[in-house]
Order: C-alpha cells, then structure tokens, then sequence
C-alpha cells in the first residue's frame, strides 16, 4: 500500500507539469481529487488495511490530499496571472481611495453662512418656483414697473416664475414672525441670461434682512464691512454708493477694494481698485406694510451678495462656467 501510494505520488507530480491551462488543470482536479477520483479510490481501501498499519497508511493518505491541493491551488493562481495579463508586486504601496471634498462653491457658501451666524443672523429656505406676489409685488415691484426689466425673468406661468433672488424669503419670513427678524436667505436663483464668462442663467445669492426697533443705516454699514474683513482679511477695504433698489430706500450699492491687487489698479478691476459685489439698502416702508409691520415702529436694512462672485473672487477665478461644468481638473484644486 505504501509502494502504491508513493507512486500515486510520483504520477500526480509529473502529470501536473505538463498542464498547460486552466481546464486542465480542473481536469487533473477531479482525476486524482474528485469523488471517484485515485486518491478518493485509496481512502475506500482503508478498511481492508491490517489495523496495525491503519493509522500510518490514513496519514499518508491525508498528507497526500494536502499535497494535491497545495500543488493544484498554486498552479492556478499561475494560469491566472499569465491569463490576465497582471502581476502583483506585494512590496508596493497600498493606494489611497480618492477622497470627496466640497465644491468651491459650497465651501464659499457655507464660510458665509457662518460668518453671520457668528453675527447673529439665522438661516432661512424658501422655494425656487415663486409667485410673481412673493417675487414682485410684495417688494414693491408692481406690474410694469421698469424695475422688472432689469430680472431677466423666467416665467413658467404669468404668475409662477423661477426666482430671480433670494428676497421673497424675506417676506415669507416676516410673514410668518414679528420682529425682531435677523435672517440670511441663501439658494439659487434663476434669471434668463446668456452664459459667459460672468453670466449664468442660474447663479447662487445670501441676501440679509434684519429689522427691528432703531435698526439706523450705520449698522448696515458695520455689518457689510464686518463681513468683507472676515471673508477677505483684515486690510479689506468697503465703499458705500448711492444706487437705487425698489424694495429698500435709501439704496446703495457696496464694493470691495480689489482683493487681487488691494487697490492699486489691476487688470481685473479696471485700475479702479474697486470691484462691484452688490446691493443693500434700508427697507422700504412700503414692503413693512405688505407684511403688516408698522413701518413708524420698525425700521430695517437688507442686502445681497452673489456666492459665485464671491468664490471667484476669493480663488483668483476668471469664468463662472468653470463651477458648473463638472471639470474635476478644476474641482480637485479646491
């Protein structure tokens, strides 16, 4: 029986070296392995062994299956390197998984969000289908006021319109409180725009409302400049304009000293020193009296602030489309 065994063996080894794929290889598998393979034949034969040898022959046998497998197992990882074409260097370097990281302009977004949260302001949502009342009529815009040329609106019905800013937020939420309100509305809004390198049909704002009992235009203007020295640095530098805004009186619009070139003069801000952001003024009492405030106790400021601009401002960006398109060349940078 050992003879027999020890031939058994001999035969599997020189059998295997002349496999020359993986289906052969499966078919020594079963040849010597399988349930009515040689070496299964040897196990059945046990029984007729004197007993005396019964304990020695058994270990053979076991050692040899041990054998068979090891040899078949290693054989096949071979065939399927060589069929795939790879090869493991286990000495390398695990590789990191990629790991997410924010769009730019939501880091932005949410830098801004908790610069007035730090100031005292709260966050408020509303919808981005708006009524042409919320939109329009209760910021004291009324219907073929020329004001509404400057939207480039996009209607879905004649009264149900994408937003084109944030402030219908304000009214919802002065709607549904009584002073004091001190809010920050951010989201998307819509306008029908040709996109360029400054332009989208749909673009992100913060706008800002506080409104309470001897709320003056100084701490608008301490708001705004707070702002821009957290979000820019401390030699930030906010000059205050004039303008005109149907829903605040008196109006002004708001600019930042270049952050490229700190005022010097640049190619970016014209050689003004000064780069536009946006608008901000003491609410109207007229937009107080649609919500029902009374407009001879309270008083109120509100602003806005492109989040696009902002980024690209602060990322040195040239082209507002580079934050839509997907591009992770781009996006890997932020």
């Amino acid at each position: 029986m050992k003879e027999n065994i020890e031939q058994l063996r001999e035969a599997f080894l020189t059998e295997i070296q002349t496999v020359k794929n993986l289906q052969e290889l499966d078919a020594l598998r079963v040849k010597y392995l399988g349930r009515k393979g040689q070496l299964q034949a040897y196990f059945k034969q046990l029984g007729q062994v004197d007993p005396a040898d019964r304990p020695q022959i058994g270990r053979l046998l076991n050692e040899l299956k041990q054998l068979f497998e090891r040899t078949i197992a290693e054989y096949k990882s071979r065939f399927r390197e060589e069929d795939t074409g790879e090869w493991i260097d286990l000495t390398l370097p695990g590789r990191k998984p990629p790991v997410a990281r924010k769009h730019p302009l939501t880091q932005v977004l949410d830098e801004i969000k908790s610069i007035f949260q730090s100031l005292g302001f709260t966050i408020a949502d509303g919808p981005e289908v708006e009524t042409d009342y919320y939109n329009f009529e209760a910021l004291n815009i009324p219907k073929l006021h020329p004001a509404r040329d400057m939207q480039d609106t996009l209607y879905v019905t004649e009264d149900i319109l994408l937003r084109t800013h944030t402030s219908p937020v304000q009214i919802r939420v002065m709607e549904s409180q009584p002073p004091p309100v001190r809010i920050i509305a951010p989201g998307r809004v819509y306008r029908r725009d040709t996109p360029d390198a400054s332009h989208s049909p749909f673009f992100h704002q913060v706008e800002g409302l506080c409104v309470d009992q001897g709320i003056s235009f100084a701490d608008l203007k301490a708001v705004i400049s707070e702002f821009a020295r957290r979000m820019f640095g401390e030699d930030i530098q906010v000059r205050f304009r004039p303008s005109f805004f149907p829903f605040t009186e008196p109006s002004l619009e708001y600019d930042f000293n270049c952050v490229f070139c700190r005022g010097k003069g640049c190619r970016v801000c014209k050689q003004t020193g000064w780069m536009e952001i946006s608008g901000a003024g003491m609410v109207d009492p007229n937009v107080f009296k649609a919500v029902g405030y009374d407009p001879e106790i309270y008083t109120g400021y509100a602003f806005g602030m492109g989040v696009d601009r902002i980024a690209m401002l602060k990322f040195a960006i040239d082209d507002i489309r580079l934050f839509f398109e997907n591009d992770m060349r781009f996006l890997r940078q932020f």
